[in-house]
């Protein structure tokens, strides 16, 4: 009741409004992303109070995760790194003409995952944040692990492909500064180099750059430029083959959003992942799967939610934007923490529940504006692909304003051309671009712990009960691989036999 007070004030709610339509803008502009979008307004918040300057920001967060499912739908550009996966499924129902439909969901999914993230976060915080102090290095990087071979496992690709990408990804990830050393490392004597790649470039350059310079080749013709209104609105049984994967994603993306990392983004991989492999039809995934868009987008959602658990309980930032949120707080003289809630319980439970306010308040933004997204694809390709390149190399640009990431987008453009062409899934190199730095920090700082002894993972409870189901995927993935390649070899002989030998003599 205290946050409901404090959350429908007409001033609070008016920043909850603007949170919300910026956050939707920013996820939908190719490149910006959240990170960027608080950062930029963050100083516009020094002359409010902290509970209007949080609510505000957070709108922005939790907002761009709306956003970003557009463009990646309508243009296959993820316009925030958490809707990498939507651009699959989300683009492919575009080109049948479902480009309403999938924005549906995405919307309908968003909320509903968002609401119940903040329904759990209302009910369970402490609980949850203490289980997820008792995760030192050791444990995280066993869960970094276990995340690589699950997603690799649940791929319907080559498994030593989708291995093959994701260690790419982690080399990509190792350039920069190293943060122990200081040294800088395969930076080539680019100064801009020293922060590392930037995850924003890559995922423009391999999802929409790489998906301009292949759509000529294959001479597709826009022919799902004039939906029909009935086709704005999902069929039945589209909202039948979403409900699981909404639910799944929803539960899946708040635990996963509770561990420190790019919790958003590496749960819409894993929900991906998870719904391809429990499908009856994985083969429909990547042609227009809907399944495919409201499972991570649902993740991604609940992910954001979950990873306000951490911050509000304890005062640990569980990635870049959340550490951004919490120094605005502690500019406000509001120190997040277990404290927060005995001292401040005005900001607390107004923020709580301005999420409750923010989710409804994004359903009605974007629902109603599913007919005005649909109406980009009306746009020819001569004219929608300049403006495409320009708002990448905008978006890209604006980040950092480096040169040098433009450049870096339009490398992996190329590359991702070339991985499109050789049926290789750039996803997963993302995903271990993502978690590199997570990875390897977890990874020296528990050898430095054990004075370089290995064995500590096995001497973690956690950690080794998380590196033994890293055994068994590996185990049942090298089993599936060598009955499949016996079941193709009996099958032969069976044809071999079965075939007519020909006329007898």
């Amino acid at each position: 009741m205290l946050g409901f007070s404090v959350a429908l004030r007409p001033d609070v709610l008016w920043f909850a409004f603007l949170g919300c339509v910026v956050g939707t803008l920013v996820g939908m502009l190719p490149g910006i992303g959240p990170l960027a979008g608080i950062s930029i307004l963050l100083p516009l918040t020094f002359g409010l109070d902290a509970t209007k300057a949080i609510v505000m920001l957070a709108g922005i967060y939790y907002g761009s995760q709306y956003g970003g499912s557009t463009t990646s739908i309508l243009l296959r550009i993820p316009g925030e790194a958490a809707s990498v996966m939507t651009c699959i499924d989300g683009n492919a129902m575009a080109r049948k003409g479902r480009a309403g439909a999938a924005l549906c969901i995405a919307a309908v999914g968003s909320f509903i995952a968002g609401t119940f993230g903040v329904i759990v976060l209302t009910l369970v915080a402490p609980p949850l944040a203490a289980f997820a102090l008792r995760f030192g290095p050791p444990e995280y990087t066993a869960l970094l692990v276990l995340g690589l071979i699950f997603l690799a496992y649940m791929s319907t690709t080559s498994l030593v492909r989708t291995l093959l990408m994701a260690a790419l990804g982690l080399l990509l990830g190792t350039i920069g500064i190293d943060v122990m050393t200081g040294h800088f490392r395969y930076s080539f004597g680019i100064a801009e180099l020293g922060d590392g790649i930037g995850i924003v470039p890559v995922a423009v350059g391999l999802f929409g750059l790489g998906e301009l310079l292949a759509t000529p080749s294959r001479q597709v013709k826009n022919d799902v430029t004039a939906p029909k209104l009935r086709e704005l609105l999902p069929t039945r049984q589209e909202w039948r083959d979403s409900a699981w994967p909404i639910a799944r994603g929803s539960v899946l993306g708040f635990l996963i959003g509770i561990i420190p990392g790019s919790a958003h983004i590496i749960s819409s991989f894993v929900s991906y992942a998870l719904e391809r492999k429990l499908s009856r039809q994985p083969e429909e995934f990547g042609k227009g799967a809907v399944a495919g868009v409201a499972g991570p987008e649902s993740a991604n959602n609940a992910a954001s939610t979950g990873a306000f658990v951490p911050m509000l309980a304890l005062g640990l930032p569980t990635g870049p934007v959340i550490a951004v949120l919490m120094a605005a707080l502690l500019i406000h003289g509001v120190p997040p923490g277990p404290n927060l809630v005995n001292d401040h319980p005005n900001v607390f439970w107004g923020f709580v529940a301005s999420m409750y306010v923010g989710n409804l308040m994004l359903l009605l933004l974007n629902l109603p504006l599913v007919g005005v997204f649909v109406n980009l694809l009306r746009i020819p390709y001569a004219y929608l692909y300049p403006l495409i390149i320009m708002f990448c190399v905008i978006g890209v640009y604006e980040v950092n304003h480096s040169i040098v990431d433009v450049w870096i987008m339009l490398i992996f453009g190329v590359v991702g051309y070339g991985l499109k062409k050789f049926g290789f899934d750039p996803a997963p190199l993302v995903l271990g671009l993502v978690i590199a730095p997570i990875l390897e920090m977890s990874l020296r700082q528990s050898l430095i712990m054990s004075d370089g002894t290995w064995s500590i993972f096995l001497e973690r409870p956690i950690a080794l009960v998380l590196l033994l189901i890293s055994a068994a995927l590996l185990a049942l993935a090298a089993f599936s691989m060598v009955t499949r390649d016996w079941r193709g070899k009996l099958a032969e002989v069976e044809a071999g036999e079965g075939a007519d030998p020909g006329p007898r003599l």
